[in-house]
């Protein structure tokens, strides 16, 4: 035999040196989920190892990760129903928590990259990431609102906003509305590919967020569907989009490879809180090996065409990678 593959996995020096794909803590963005207050350490039961936190709190760890490589985060608002109404008015407000913090942690870390996340679910009184009329999400009349929220948050120090509602021509809207106020250098991270998953459970937990009716089917993507991303990929990168993002990760291994190959543009994915709760819950149970599978698992996304991953494993994959234990 002239060939023999085996040769190239002789060692583990042999394997690091042909070694195709490789996972690092720089790669990834650290979801956070803030509450108001102080000193408040709420943990999601359905994300063990994840909570939601004040302000005070997560300045703390924030600075644990970037001890550890972990330069990028995305932040997530938990609101009250009491702030919550029609319009997502507390989005725009001076005193929103969500904004406060933002500016707090760029004034303390001002190197770090700062994602935010912009839809109506979080701040709306219907639960839904766009304007709720005669039961019906109203496509046009959501795009103002999250135009104004993006200018607040640029405002505040963000330097990627994270269009998350799957609203058509709110790339175009958010990106003149930016352009207009002066944020010409805040970029967009567009949900690009965003499905509508049975992954999102815990997620929904941690926000209180979940749909007061129906679900959220005609706007986020149909899982039956690859060709789809594409005309979402296309409109995104025509309207200013400066990533292309697909939700969820695992089950949509093939449509990260897919816009990888079709543009130059960074690619994220997000690996969703289901997919971590999955694997924490087998770990758990002792039916799967953690320090094993979740690295493997990450590899996977990275090795499908991301660029860049939003995952909730980045602190514990970053603690392990800083020891030496990560082995593929």
């Amino acid at each position: 035999m002239n060939q023999r593959p085996r040769r190239n996995r002789a060692s583990s020096a042999i394997r690091q040196l042909v070694r195709e794909t490789t996972v690092r803590p720089s790669d990834f963005i650290f979801p956070l989920f803030l509450v108001d207050g102080n000193n408040i350490e709420i943990p999601i039961h359905s994300m063990p190892g994840i909570a939601r936190y004040s302000e005070d709190i997560v300045l703390k760890q924030i600075e644990e990760c970037l001890a550890l490589g972990i330069r990028s985060f995305v932040l997530f608002p938990a609101v009250e129903d009491s702030l919550k109404d029609k319009e997502a008015t507390y989005a725009m407000r001076s005193d929103n928590f969500y904004l406060r913090a933002i500016r707090s942690i760029k004034q303390r870390f001002p190197e770090v990259c700062l994602m935010s996340d912009v839809a109506m679910d979080p701040y709306s009184s219907d639960g839904h990431d766009g304007y709720v009329e005669d039961g019906r999400i109203v496509n046009d009349k959501t795009l103002p609102i999250l135009g104004r929220m993006a200018m607040h948050q640029a405002e505040a120090g963000i330097d990627i906003i994270g269009p998350s509602d799957m609203m058509d021509g709110r790339v175009g809207h958010i990106r003149q509305a930016l352009d207009v106020a002066g944020f010409t250098d805040t970029a967009i991270m567009s949900y690009t590919a965003k499905y509508a998953s049975a992954f999102y459970g815990p997620f929904r937990d941690a926000l209180d967020s979940a749909p007061k009716f129906g679900d959220k089917k005609t706007y986020q993507m149909d899982p039956a569907n690859k060709r789809e991303a594409l005309i979402e990929a296309r409109l995104d990168e025509a309207e200013g989009a400066d990533y292309l993002m697909v939700k969820p990760a695992l089950c949509y291994l093939d449509v990260i490879q897919t816009l990888r190959q079709s543009t130059s543009l960074p690619i994220s994915a997000y690996n969703v809180s289901g997919e971590y709760a999955m694997l924490k819950a087998a770990s758990e149970k002792g039916w799967i090996n953690y320090d094993r599978a979740m690295p493997e698992m990450l590899l996977s996304i990275k090795r499908a065409g991301a660029d860049i991953i939003l995952t909730y494993f980045a602190k514990e994959f970053a603690q392990m990678y800083c020891e030496g234990r990560i082995e593929y």
